[in-house]
């Protein structure tokens, strides 16, 4: 495929007069003036402006199906604190209606999982949203590992009367089976290195947990009152993990702290009613001080909290409480990427890259703005 006559925005570079060549499933060629001569198909992007597609960096789409009830709802196994090994590909369901809803506003690509119920929950998958097979779908299999802290397991464990009750228990929770995954996986590594040791007995929970504790799988750590992010940065400090904040609702009222932790954050749901305690100091605030503070916030809809055609919505009323516009277009394009560590794949329009493009002939946050074509994977969808 061809796109040519086209304004093209990436990472807040803009070429007035370019052209995208795909190759199968990737960018090929990004360049300026003329394009190439080529007897594929061609697009022809005149009046238009070429983006990344849009990232939706946490989410749960797939796996709460739209307009249904339990028998859809694969979220949470919420009967058990500790479930890393738990995949979100393994519920999800690419023919819930959401994903068309998505493409069609443009959002190319979503990292979706377990949800907020256990203090650890299970691995996310990045996929794209066009499809009709996770397996194809897919980017990236496993993306990173969810954890939670504050009202969530304290609220459903409160239910069930068992631990953990408290912030103190599920922040234990999470340490004692870290540290038992390290301990696992030094057994397991000790074997490799010496033949007169043999592996420690197959446990799949710790076998899920050892990439996170080597630093090889991101831990997302759910967390919206200050305090909570402050857990979660303690307990990545204590296992040189590699981390990404979700929520962070209330990082604007301690940036500085957050500053010099330079961590990793992704902001919202945010266009939604203040739904509970730890949500009382939720605004536009949050994503717009934690960029003024540099800290490069991605945004994200939680979806089904917001619907995921939304997210371009959420960026620009970021942008319209006081974030500039090329760094609102990275909160939901290259920041997003980074936060899930998919930024070798998707997050520009870069040779190399998934050729994941959409054409506006307006401004992507203005209300009534829809993409007018939609590129996913080098496929034109829309």
């Amino acid at each position: 495929m061809l796109i040519k006559n086209v304004k093209i925005w990436s990472d807040g570079e803009v070429i007035e007069r370019g052209y995208i060549l795909t190759d199968g499933e990737k960018i090929a060629k990004v360049g300026s003036g003329d394009a190439p001569a080529y007897d594929g198909e061609v697009i022809d992007g005149a009046g238009m402006t070429a983006y990344p597609g849009w990232i939706d960096a946490h989410t749960h789409i797939g796996l709460m199906g739209d307009a249904l009830g339990f028998e859809s709802m694969d979220i949470n196994e919420a009967v058990d604190p500790v479930t890393p090994h738990l995949r979100g590909m393994d519920a999800l369901n690419p023919r819930d209606r959401c994903f068309e809803d998505a493409w069609n506003a443009g959002v190319t690509t979503v990292v979706t999982g377990p949800g907020s119920a256990n203090p650890i929950g299970g691995k996310f998958v990045a996929t794209h949203t066009y499809g009709r097979r996770i397996d194809d779908m897919a980017i990236k299999n496993e993306v990173c590992m969810k954890f939670a802290l504050g009202e969530n397991p304290k609220r459903v464990y409160n239910g069930q009367k068992r631990s953990p009750m408290t912030r103190m228990a599920t922040a234990a929770t999470i340490r004692e089976a870290l540290t038992r995954a390290k301990d696992y996986a030094a057994k397991k590594d000790a074997a490799l290195r010496d033949e007169g040791k043999v592996d420690p007995p197959l446990d799949f929970k710790m076998e899920a947990l050892v990439p996170v504790v080597k630093g090889e799988l991101v831990a997302h750590f759910h967390a919206h009152r200050a305090d909570d992010v402050f857990t979660a940065i303690r307990i990545a400090k204590e296992f040189e993990l590699d981390y990404t904040i979700v929520h962070c609702t209330e990082g604007w009222l301690v940036p500085e702290e957050l500053a010099s932790e330079n961590i990793s954050v992704i902001t919202g749901p945010t266009l939604h009613a203040r739904s509970k305690p730890e949500c009382a100091n939720l605004g536009w605030e949050d994503p717009v001080t934690l960029n003024k503070y540099g800290l490069h916030p991605a945004i994200c809809t939680d979806h089904n909290v917001i619907p995921e055609q939304y997210l371009p919505m959420c960026a620009g009323l970021a942008c319209a409480n006081g974030m500039p516009k090329d760094d609102a277009l990275r909160a939901i394009t290259i920041n997003a990427a980074k936060c899930a560590r998919i930024d070798d794949l998707v997050g520009q329009i870069k040779e190399g890259l998934y050729a994941d493009v959409i054409l506006y002939d307006c401004d992507p946050f203005e209300l009534e703005a829809k993409p007018k074509t939609v590129v996913i994977a080098g496929r034109k969808v829309k």
